[in-house]
């Protein structure tokens, strides 16, 4: 649960859709390049799943698995808010969630 900022941030498919108006990833939406090497480009956003650096989540101190992350998306849906920046995206004080 990401709002449109954060949206912008996310990871890109490395081959693009051409045939589809307004994907995500497109050249005409800013995605991939035409010609781009995606090993060069992509290297320092790539997930590296051998290094144990994974950051806890700030209400519930578990460990977020997705890059740039402060929280995890079961706290995030729980409070409505934007995983990534912790924006308010949704009201969910009508919402009826459980308490575990």
């Amino acid at each position: 649960m990401v709002c449109e900022k954060c949206e912008k941030k996310l990871g890109r498919i490395v081959t693009p859709d051409t045939w589809k108006s307004g994907a995500r990833n497109t050249v005409e939406s800013g995605g991939r390049k035409i010609n781009e090497n995606k090993a060069i480009t992509s290297a320092r956003e790539r997930f590296n799943p051998i290094s144990k650096s994974f950051p806890p989540c700030r209400i519930c101190r578990q460990k977020v698995h997705q890059a740039g992350s402060h929280y995890c998306q079961a706290c995030a849906y729980k409070k409505g808010i934007c995983s990534m920046c912790g924006k308010k995206i949704i009201d969910v004080k009508n919402y009826r969630q459980s308490a575990a």
